[in-house]
């Protein structure tokens, strides 16, 4: 990791016009929420500032796993290149070794710009922030990692058959991302129940955030991202599987 981050900033220039676009960018996705909401006063009962923070949690395990996790972001690569030869004759994890293969920094900026919209919101709504709901709002920031780092890793399974599965990770993780910005009880039936029990984006974005902003007081709800550990630890097992499958390029 201390090495990708050397060799970019050999590039000096090209690093700091990268964290400006990157920077400007995320406010893209903040300022068309903003200006939904100038049109709207809520959305199926939920207010600008809860939906900062929904908007901010999933945005934060996304930018955190394209920042540290970027090998397996790219695992395609390592196929089509035969670099995943390389890391097999290795003593060591082959599932780590994939993660911390490419660190792109750059995007650390996206992260902390969402943690700022989560304050924003909690401010604005004035919670009062006790332990437990602090536990919940840690909760919910580290599910959001572990569900999409469980996409990626799923995703990267894909790849042992198909070689390219760029177009399935945009799916569940760019077209996720843009759906779980916003709690998932406002779509309809068929897509809560998939984004519930299939890819739990509710467990990050709806339930936990009902009781963070006092909606509910069952205990459940603060506890209920725990089930993206489930989700990511079987996207590690089928990454196993599909590893099985692997014969090298022939490179």
């Amino acid at each position: 990791m201390k090495l990708c981050i050397k060799t970019k900033l050999e590039y000096k220039a090209s690093v700091i016009i990268n964290s400006i676009s990157q920077f400007l960018v995320f406010f893209t996705y903040y300022f068309m929420v903003v200006a939904l909401f100038d049109k709207f006063n809520n959305i199926k009962g939920f207010n600008l500032y809860e939906i900062f923070i929904c908007f901010g949690v999933i945005h934060f395990g996304y930018a955190f796993c394209e920042t540290f996790f970027r090998g397996i972001d790219r695992f395609e690569d390592h196929i089509i290149k035969g670099s995943l030869d390389r890391f097999l004759v290795r003593p060591k994890n082959i599932l780590l070794q994939i993660l911390v293969s490419e660190v792109d920094f750059v995007k650390v900026f996206k992260a902390l710009q969402a943690l700022i919209i989560i304050v924003i919101g909690i401010v604005k709504l004035n919670i009062n922030l006790d332990i437990l709901k602090i536990v919940t709002l840690a909760n919910m920031l580290i599910s959001s990692v572990l569900i999409f780092l469980g996409i990626f890793i799923f995703t990267a399974s894909y790849c042992f058959i198909t070689v390219d599965g760029l177009e399935v990770k945009n799916l569940f993780t760019d077209g996720g991302k843009y759906l779980a910005e916003y709690p998932i009880s406002i779509y309809k039936k068929g897509v809560f129940i998939f984004f519930t029990f299939v890819i739990p984006y509710g467990f990050i974005n709806y339930y936990p955030l009902l009781y963070l902003i006092g909606r509910t007081n069952n205990i459940l709800y603060a506890i209920s991202p725990l089930v993206t550990i489930l989700f990511t630890g079987l996207s590690v097992v089928v990454f196993y599987k599909g590893l099985k499958r692997y014969t090298s390029t022939g490179s």
